[in-house]
């Protein structure tokens, strides 16, 4: 057993594993990947056990900022410090706290008030605070404001107010303004600086991110790839086939979510890799791609995993290679089972979530027809 360094293990909803020692928790979650893939050689990365964060998405309430409690949804837990959070995103926490102290914040039982979540984002070369506001309140006019005023005075290099309606709980939302700065965040990723939107995806743990690039990148490395295509499905804002776009002659990054699309477009201009275009397209429409014969993908899709008609059109046009990175080991069992004619040639588990049962995985399947 070990003893959790948060002081609020137990109650606040967001970490359940600090009270175990962490070769265990690596351990468990090996064990986790090996059952859903029946794979055993399974390599294991890891880097910082803490303070590891670039992202938290924290609750306005009464007492200031927090997260929700343990089987109590509707119930906040004031939270000073994030133990799983970099310096410089505690730092923020402290500053909005401060400022913005009694704020008419967002009861989900009434559906009323305005400020509901800050999000705030410190990746490796930027920072980012998202207001997240109720667009029901009468009492918008104040907030943004209020925000104009802590936007002028605060550490962060990016501020934008967001709006969503009181009857959903997200806190994304395509209505958005800039207050301060840009919507686009940098970060250094494989040693490449990406942009990407404040109001997108981004992995959460830039070092890990890092470690998970470069393997993948080595694994493509393996194979005779001169003259042939890489298919960065799911890609994204283009991390994985630019950083890999030297060992190809054509990269297609397709993803079907606009930001994402535009956000990888600047950064394949920026990257100045002209083997690369980037497609806006779902996933269950990749037969509209012509595939060139021994094409490669490279696939990392959401938690629901790659699209029952995009693996049906794999299983028709016989990829070289597949590397499917997964964060939810049970969709990926399911998934693997539905790929006809290629087997598993290694498996890589990545810690980007430490104190937490969440795991990433790196699955190279290979055509064995």
């Amino acid at each position: 057993m070990a003893k959790p360094l948060c002081p609020y293990y137990g109650d606040c909803g967001s970490c359940t594993m600090q009270d175990v020692d962490y070769p265990a928790q690596l351990e468990s979650k090996r064990k986790v990947l090996a059952d859903a893939i029946q794979f055993e050689d399974i390599k294991v990365f890891s880097a910082n056990e803490y303070y590891y964060r670039n992202r938290m998405d924290m609750v306005f309430h009464g007492g200031g900022l927090g997260f929700r409690r343990r089987g109590k949804w509707r119930e906040i837990v004031d939270i000073a410090q994030c133990a799983i959070s970099r310096a410089e995103l505690n730092l923020l926490i402290r500053e909005i706290r401060e400022f913005f102290k009694g704020v008419d914040y967002f009861d989900v039982r009434k559906k009323q008030g305005v400020f509901r979540y800050a999000v705030i984002r410190t990746p490796n070369e930027d920072s980012s605070i998202s207001f997240i506001l109720n667009q029901d309140s009468g009492k918008l006019e104040e907030a943004v404001e209020k925000i104009r005023e802590y936007a002028s005075v605060s550490t962060a290099g990016n501020v934008i107010v967001a709006y969503v309606p009181a009857n959903t709980d997200v806190s994304i939302s395509d209505n958005f303004e800039v207050i301060k700065g840009d919507c686009f965040l940098k970060t250094v990723c494989f040693g490449r600086e990406f942009l990407f939107h404040v109001q997108g995806f981004f992995q959460n743990n830039s070092k890990m991110a890092d470690i998970v690039s470069e393997h993948c990148y080595n694994l493509l490395k393996s194979y005779d790839t001169r003259g042939s295509c890489l298919v960065d499905l799911y890609g994204g804002v283009g991390v994985f086939g630019i950083s890999s776009a030297g060992l190809f002659n054509e990269v297609l990054v397709v993803d079907n979510n606009e930001l994402s699309i535009e956000a990888a477009q600047k950064n394949i201009k920026n990257s100045k890799t002209e083997n690369v275009k980037a497609i806006m397209l779902n996933a269950k429409r990749l037969r509209e791609v012509e595939l060139p014969a021994g094409f490669f993908v490279i696939a990392d899709p959401s938690r629901q995993g790659i699209h029952p008609k995009a693996i049906k059109h794999l299983n028709n046009t016989r990829a070289e290679a597949i590397i499917y990175i997964s964060c939810n080991a049970k969709q990926l069992g399911e998934d693997l089972k539905k790929f006809e004619g290629y087997s598993v040639r290694s498996a890589a588990l990545f810690d980007l979530f430490p104190q937490t049962p969440h795991l990433e995985s790196v699955i190279e399947l290979v055509c064995c027809l």
